[in-house]
């Protein structure tokens, strides 16, 4: 992803700032779609695992990236607290 893309990307939601997901948050995600637990905020399970994706400065939202594409759709988002 690029990373000039990111300085004036934000949150659709809360306007917050957007980083790039680090691993330790990549590796929970994927641990819990594994096991089933994860929907996106629009009420659809997570089945396939997500190779990169975007995470507000907080931490309470993430937004998958597709084929280098951030989907900053609300009902693709994922609220960070089922996860743990």
């Amino acid at each position: 992803m690029d990373k000039k893309l990111l300085t004036i990307l934000c949150c659709p939601i809360t306007h917050k700032r957007l980083k790039i997901a680090g691993r330790d948050d990549l590796s929970r995600v994927n641990s819990a779609i594994g096991a089933g637990k994860v929907q996106n905020r629009g009420g659809n399970a997570l089945t396939d695992e997500l190779e990169e994706a975007l995470v507000t400065d907080d931490r309470k939202l993430l937004y998958p990236v597709q084929n280098g594409i951030p989907v900053l759709l609300e009902g693709e988002s994922v609220n960070m607290e089922q996860i743990h």
